[in-house]
């Protein structure tokens, strides 16, 4: 869908008064918005400092942590895997990975895996999040917490690893984040990463937590996230370990390609990424994706009331969208207006998406975290900017 000059020009200013807003009224410290159409960038705005101390200016090429915005990327990248290889949706994830069935898993589906209804999102076992095969083993042997297919529960961080293994098996590839990075990465020359070098450890803004509001204590999410031994508890510490925000800023996090919460980028380089996705699989005049699995990241599986997240939640095949009601109208906007919009937030409100009606892609970025794992005020204004 062409967009005129005039309608650009209306979009970087509602864009703008929103990213002004935040850093006025809502707190924001740094923070980039980047919006392509039809592949090329449109708006970029970056604003503020990559600390509290307010030395280091924050500028375009500002890389930071995004949490579980890693997730989408990380569902393209098992997705060609999977293309590649020839494997269904249907197919059985023991087929891949027969140690898997282990726990009474014989009959979990890819599809139910990528769709957060295969009933893992707890780990039985402490494990560390920074031994893997400690953490593959452990999955072996979990039984699903519900039957597959059943009921959905937001795999926060056993999904990453659950794809970062098929990756591994289909590709022989030494993680995912290493194949995404050859795949997409290096050749698209985009600035995110699943697994960073050290060497960029420099342009990399501090994260800061979320603070507290009174109101909070009402919410369902937050109510189950502080209630010791709940599904929604036990989920976010399964594995465990990089349970504090100030974790997030070594390295040591950042290395190894954490594939549900260890992305690191500019907001240009995840929009770049979505852009891609956005224009029918291409960038800069290459397919990078087909259109089987385009379809299949704009095709919801599942759509229930969220075990662990306690909302109305849509997923894709590894990508969110926005649950819609029996009417068929959007019950929230995380990824704007159109129908076909898919992408993933990650905890504090970082955010990226693809709207493929208006060939868009939109990510934002920034160091001042909010409270939650779905977008907050600051995040949700520049989406309603869009439209």
């Amino acid at each position: 869908m062409a967009s005129t000059d005039t309608d650009i020009g209306h979009l970087r200013q509602a864009l703008a008064d929103a990213f002004e807003a935040n850093f006025r009224e809502r707190g924001e410290i740094g923070a980039s918005v980047s919006v392509f159409i039809e592949g090329e960038e449109v708006v970029h705005l970056s604003e503020g400092y990559t600390t509290r101390e307010r030395i280091e200016p924050w500028t375009g090429d500002t890389m930071v942590p995004v949490w579980s915005a890693t997730k989408g990327a990380a569902a393209v990248t098992c997705l060609v895997a999977l293309e590649e290889a020839g494997m269904a949706l249907e197919a059985k994830v023991k087929d891949i990975w027969p140690e898997f069935a282990g726990g009474g898993k014989q009959e979990v589906t890819l599809r139910q895996l990528l769709s957060h209804t295969a009933g893992l999102s707890v780990l039985d076992e402490v494990v560390p999040i920074h031994d893997y095969a400690a953490v593959i083993a452990a999955i072996e042997k979990q039984p699903p917490l519900f039957p597959p297919g059943t009921q959905q529960g937001y795999h926060a961080r056993t999904f990453g690893f659950l794809l970062d293994e098929l990756v591994r098996r289909l590709t022989g590839a030494s993680s995912l984040g290493a194949y995404f990075h050859e795949r997409f990465r290096e050749p698209m020359g985009i600035d995110f990463w699943i697994g960073l070098p050290e060497e960029l450890m420099s342009r990399v803004a501090t994260l800061y937590p979320g603070k507290l509001r009174a109101d909070m204590g009402k919410d369902p999410f937050f109510k189950a996230f502080n209630t010791r031994g709940s599904v929604t508890a036990r989920t976010f510490t399964s594995p465990t370990g990089l349970g504090a925000v100030q974790e997030m800023n070594r390295h040591e996090a950042l290395a190894p390609g954490y594939a549900s919460m260890g992305g690191v980028g500019s907001a240009r380089g995840l929009a770049s990424f979505y852009a891609m996705l956005a224009d029918g699989g291409v960038w800069k005049g290459t397919r990078y994706v087909s259109d089987a699995v385009l379809a299949l990241l704009e095709t919801t599986i599942s759509q229930q009331e969220d075990a662990v997240l306690h909302a109305p939640m849509a997923f894709a095949a590894g990508v969110m969208k926005d649950a819609v009601s029996e009417a068929g109208e959007k019950l929230r906007h995380i990824y704007g207006a159109g129908r076909r919009a898919f992408g993933h937030p990650g905890a504090g409100g970082s955010l990226a998406f693809a709207d493929p009606e208006r060939k868009l892609s939109f990510a934002y970025v920034m160091n001042q975290m909010e409270l939650g794992a779905l977008p907050g005020e600051k995040t949700l204004s520049l989406v309603a900017a869009l439209n």
